[in-house]
This record gives structure tokens, C-alpha cells and sequence, in this order.
């Protein structure tokens, strides 16, 4: 899912509101590229959470952390890989009718095309979850809060010293990567057209993006209040499950 999302779900899932819930729940995505690949970015949320529970430093973070990625599974996890019955996550199910309209609005090959149609839907989400809330509000005080990402890149740094990471250097390339401010159609286009143009040399048509953004939004407003409900219950548990094990204190 996009950002304003994960912080909705995060607030959610936690019961309040701080800089610490905002940046715990996009850290995942901050960490992929030149340091993890996706999957593992999406795997160190115990890790992290272990880790800071011990040195008992910045709480919430490492909470939020846990409602993101795969390992314990988060929100990423039902989205992407499995929910319920069906084969992959809800945005890859909810992404089938989409597919071919995306190889072509996005100028990719067919084998591109799933893959590509889940982040529109995931778009159409965001466009959903971010009209409703101040969660851009919240994400740009948590990317602001300098004293929070120094603390941030201190601790990635004693965690995996072998790592450079360049924790705000990383957030200020991704605040370019993704809307920050209130998303409409034509903002997460456009943010689009970016990241394809960085990750595969792609130039989309940005008019027929937003289109089926806005159909993604509509083709999500039957059942997401129910998925989030769903998932909420399962990432709870799954938190829970991990805070109670041994190795959690």
C-alpha cells in the first residue's frame, strides 16, 4: 500500500497519533533499494521491533513498524501476498479487470501488467484513505522531525552497521518519490510517471493513469472498509503473538 495508508492503518491499528506511528509505519518502503530488496526490506519489522524493545527506544516506532511488511505479517502482507481464499492479496485480486488498460496506460510488457495494475489499485486506496483524513499532515511532520530521523539513522546504524543507510538522505529521495500532500488522481499520476521513469525508463500516459486511478477508487469502495477491518484483527493478532514470545523482550 502507499503511504498515507500504511499511517492510516497504523493509527488504527495502535490507537494514536505521533511522528513515531507516521515514520514506523512507512519504514519499509524508506529501506528498499540500495541497501534491502523489497522482500527484505518487508522482513526486518521483529527484527527492528527486538531490537529497539531491548535498548527501550522509541516505542511506537517499532510498533508502527510491525503493522507494515511481511515478518510479522502486516498490511503489506494481506495487500500483496495472500488474503482469505484467493490466490495473492487484495490489491493483486482487486487489480484483474485492470490489467490490460495498465499494460497500455503505463507502456509496459503483458508480464508487467499484474504486477502494475495492483499499485493502481493501491492508488485508488490511497486516493480513498487520504481525502478522508490529515494523514498528509502527519507524514510531513514525521519526514520534518529531524531530531526523530537522527535518532532513526542512529539506530539502523547500530543495528546493521555494515549497512549505509543515510536514513534522511533516504527520506528526502522518497518524499519525491510518493504524494505527501492531500492525493488526487492527477497527483498520484504524476508521482507515477516518476518512479516508472526512475525504476524501468518507462514514460506512462499520466491522463489514462489518473483515469484508472479513479477507477481503482471506485472498484475498492465495495469491500475495503471490510478488508481493513479483517486485516486489522489479523495484524493484531500477529503482533501479539510476536510481543509474547520469548525472544520479543
Amino acid at each position: 500500500m502507499y503511504p498515507q495508508t500504511h499511517v492510516y492503518f497504523a493509527e488504527t491499528l495502535i490507537g494514536r497519533q505521533s511522528d513515531q506511528v507516521s515514520l514506523g509505519s512507512v519504514l519499509p518502503d524508506l529501506l528498499v533499494g540500495v541497501v534491502f530488496n523489497h522482500l527484505e526490506a518487508h522482513s526486518k519489522g521483529a527484527e527492528i521491533y527486538n531490537f529497539l524493545k531491548k535498548n527501550r527506544a522509541l516505542p511506537d516506532f517499532g510498533l508502527a513498524v510491525l503493522t507494515h511488511g511481511f515478518i510479522p505479517k502486516g498490511l503489506d502482507y494481506y495487500g500483496d501476498e495472500k488474503y482469505l481464499e484467493f490466490e495473492k492479496g487484495y490489491s493483486f485480486e482487486k487489480a484483474r479487470p485492470l490489467i490490460n488498460k495498465t499494460i497500455e496506460a503505463c507502456n509496459i510488457p503483458p508480464e508487467m501488467g499484474w504486477w502494475k495494475a495492483h499499485n493502481i489499485i493501491e492508488m485508488g486506496v490511497e486516493l480513498r484513505v487520504g481525502s478522508t483524513g490529515g494523514y498528509s499532515e502527519r507524514l510531513k511532520s514525521a519526514f520534518t522531525n529531524r531530531a526523530l530521523v537522527s535518532e532513526v539513522n542512529e539506530m539502523l546504524y547500530t543495528l546493521w552497521p555494515d549497512r549505509d543507510i543515510r536514513f534522511a538522505g533516504r527520506v528526502e529521495k522518497f518524499t519525491g518519490l510518493v504524494e505527501v500532500e492531500k492525493p488526487s488522481v492527477e497527483s498520484l499520476a504524476q508521482k507515477y510517471r516518476v518512479q516508472m521513469l526512475i525504476k524501468h525508463q518507462t514514460e506512462i500516459d499520466t491522463k489514462k493513469t489518473a483515469h484508472l486511478i479513479y477507477q481503482a477508487a471506485e472498484t475498492v469502495t465495495s469491500d475495503i472498509t471490510q478488508f481493513f477491518q479483517n486485516v486489522t484483527a489479523s495484524v493484531q493478532k500477529n503482533i501479539e503473538d510476536l510481543i509474547s514470545e520469548p525472544t520479543g523482550g
